[in-house]
């Protein structure tokens, strides 16, 4: 039987027939791996169905984990490298210890005083009284004699209406007066001779009687007609307007020449009392009874207003007294306290801020706030030694008046504090005092310049180096 033709073909100078592989006829035929016949790819075994060793699947293994290992241990010297590093360039706190380079600080000496229990609220100020002045009658507005924004007392004139036809109806109710008064005389007159004819039974008592009555009657009319010249006689001082208090006129609401009536809203003008003056703010009803106490012991209460900001102050008043209830949905009641106002700087309707003081503590050791440390000891500051390092000295706190607080325990008077400059101090540290700080003044940075506090800084990194 005739065996099929094996086929052969050519690529790249090498020769391949069907299941074999022949080197390029160039390279010679030394014979080597090239000559030898590949098998075919039906005899060659499949990687499925060859099963690997267990010497050959562990064998890779040893080598993967010694460079896992490496890696790790590269990683974990670069960033020792890298800390060391940070760590080596980074400026050290100062007062880190004993040897540390000293800080500059700002010292205060705790001092003994008085310090006062005060309440801070927001307030409006309110005018005592404030009278809008309208006419009484109607008229004509013939003068207006104030000035707007003028200072008026009680009893000046402020304006005048024609008085005209007030001076007529005043005459009119006199003259009906006169006539009732004469009739009324007359009256009398035949009373009295009607009583003596009767005496003698001459005319009847009906007569009497009758005469008896039109005197009683011509009486109420004369009564009447007097009620009435009042009446005139009021009207016409109505038509000069006078100012019913001490105040400030404000804006004229009308001018000269109009005709004016009782049921003008606006009023001819507005006057408000500016001296005295009262300021309503409101405090929490948990001091009420701190404030309703030192007011039932006689005691006055001082208050004082301050600006929107709170820093400048206006004026100086005291307590008057607090309203009968408390606001229910602000759990807050309403306090009145009374101004003088002698300077003019309160107004009605103006936002103030006010403090008054309840209550102070006598003779008692103060200390500047902002000494005041906290931390893990509690509430502490840095107590300033003859050695010239500080120490930690844990402190209990009573009242805070402004800047200024209260010491129960922990310090004396005569004792110095770091009240600057206690950012980077530690227990044991060394400072250099900078300058003292008197009592009640906020300390002030030393370096303002930017130029010097970049020179402090270059100086500093020499230092370290």
């Amino acid at each position: 039987m005739r065996q099929p033709a094996s086929e052969t073909f050519k690529c790249g100078g090498l020769k391949f027939e069907e299941g074999k592989l022949w080197g390029d006829p160039l390279r010679g035929s030394g014979g080597g791996f090239m000559d030898q016949p590949i098998k075919s790819l039906k005899q060659a075994p499949s990687a499925r169905e060859a099963p690997a060793s267990p010497s050959q699947s562990t064998k890779p293994r040893p080598r993967r984990r010694s460079s896992l290992a490496f890696i790790l241990v590269a990683l974990v010297l670069v960033a020792g490298i890298v800390w060391w590093a940070r760590e080596g360039s980074a400026p050290q706190p100062g007062g880190g210890g004993r040897n540390a380079a000293p800080m500059s600080i700002v010292p205060e000496t705790v001092g003994k005083g008085d310090i006062g229990i005060q309440l801070n609220a927001l307030g409006t100020v309110t005018s005592l009284a404030m009278v809008t002045v309208r006419t009484q009658i109607s008229g004509y507005l013939i003068k207006i004699d104030f000035t707007e924004g003028q200072e008026v007392k009680k009893g000046d004139l402020l304006a005048e209406i024609d008085s005209r036809p007030y001076e007529a109806t005043l005459a009119q109710a006199k003259g009906q007066l006169a006539r009732d008064e004469a009739l009324l005389k007359g009256a009398q007159v035949d009373l009295a001779r009607y009583q003596g004819l009767a005496a003698q039974n001459a005319v009847p008592h009906q007569t009497l009687d009758t005469q008896v009555a039109l005197v009683a009657q011509d009486q109420g009319t004369v009564e009447a007609d007097r009620g009435t010249v009042r009446s005139a006689e009021v009207n016409l001082q109505y038509c000069r307007i006078l100012s019913p208090l001490n105040g400030r006129v404000g804006l004229r609401q009308v001018d000269q020449g109009n005709y004016v009536t009782p049921g003008d809203t606006s009023g001819l003008v507005v006057i408000t009392q500016i001296q005295p003056i009262s300021v309503l703010f409101t405090v929490p009803e948990d001091n009420l009874q701190a404030i309703a106490k030192r007011l039932q012991e006689g005691a006055v209460l001082p208050a004082t207003a301050y600006d929107r900001s709170g820093t400048n102050k206006i004026a100086d008043g005291t307590l008057q007294t607090f309203d009968s209830q408390i606001d229910p949905t602000t759990g807050t009641i309403k306090l009145r306290a009374q101004f003088p106002n002698e300077t003019r700087t309160l107004y009605p309707n103006q936002f103030v801020n006010v403090r008054l003081l309840v209550d102070s503590h006598k003779d008692v050791t103060t200390m500047s706030t902002a000494g005041i440390q906290r931390g893990v000891p509690g509430t502490f500051v840095y107590l300033i030694n003859p050695d010239q390092t500080v120490s930690v000295r844990p402190v209990q706190l009573g009242v805070t008046d402004g800047d200024r607080v209260e010491v129960r325990s922990g310090l004396a008077p005569g004792d110095r504090i770091v009240v600057d400059g206690a950012d980077k101090l530690r227990d044991g540290a060394k400072i250099i005092v900078r300058t003292e700080a008197k009592p009640g003044t906020p300390p002030t940075s030393p370096v303002t310049n930017p130029d010097a506090r970049s020179k402090k800084r270059r100086s500093e990194d020499g230092q370290k180096q």
